[in-house]
């Protein structure tokens, strides 16, 4: 079993920002595709952002400009910045680590916008 371990997520109000962190395992961290999801009430999950060991990012388009996910190689770390936040952002946020046919999933951290 892995463990991902998210952090940071709360409430905010529409425009404001939050940061979310996921930990890693080195072996898997040095691996898979690390990235994040999002899960609304009533909707499935969805992508929102990933990133490669080399660094190469993938967005959502509705996101595209307003978040940014990065590495800390030096913490095993995936990071999520979230700026200018909207209520349609509000969902559970999933910390994710994709390695061929292989998905790991942290247990979600709830991320609110208030209007």
């Amino acid at each position: 079993q892995v463990n991902l371990v998210e952090s940071g997520g709360g409430l905010v109000q529409a425009g404001g920002s939050l940061r979310l962190s996921c930990a890693s395992p080195r072996s898997i961290f040095n691996i898979y595709v690390m990235g994040w999801y999002r899960q609304a009430p009533g909707k499935q999950r969805e992508l929102v952002a990933t990133i490669t060991k080399d660094g190469n990012t993938n967005y959502q388009n509705s996101v595209k400009g307003r978040f940014a996910i990065s590495r800390d190689n030096a913490k095993n770390t995936v990071n999520l910045q979230m700026n200018n936040l909207k209520p349609d952002d509000t969902a559970v946020y999933y910390c994710n680590a994709k390695y061929v046919l292989t998905n790991y999933w942290g247990q979600g951290t709830q991320v609110t916008v208030s209007s």
